[in-house]
């Protein structure tokens, strides 16, 4: 009886496992790629948007990932800036 017990939850938790792991795939922690050097300030702020990407990361862990979608999206949201910086920090090169 237990095995009918465990087959009926495991296609749940094969299914939870694997939106976990799909989101780890997309939450890859943005980069640094302003030099501090020309510009500290656009370098500053990438540091900052990196750390807190890392805090949103932790909240999600301590939250067992269960925080319906929005910690995701604040870390996309997060890598849209890190995007935006390294291009203006590319205009600024131009200039």
């Amino acid at each position: 009886m237990k095995w009918i017990t465990t087959k009926k939850y495991l296609p749940a938790g094969v299914a939870g496992f694997m939106l976990l792991v799909g989101s780890l795939a997309l939450a890859q922690r943005p980069k640094e790629n302003i030099s501090p050097g020309r510009h500290p300030n656009l370098a500053a702020a990438q540091r900052l948007s990196q750390q807190a990407f890392e805090k949103i990361t932790a909240a999600q862990e301590a939250n067992e990932w269960d925080m319906q979608g929005h910690a995701q999206k604040a870390k996309n949201l997060l890598d849209e800036v890190n995007r935006e910086l390294k291009q203006a920090a590319e205009t600024a090169n131009r200039k």
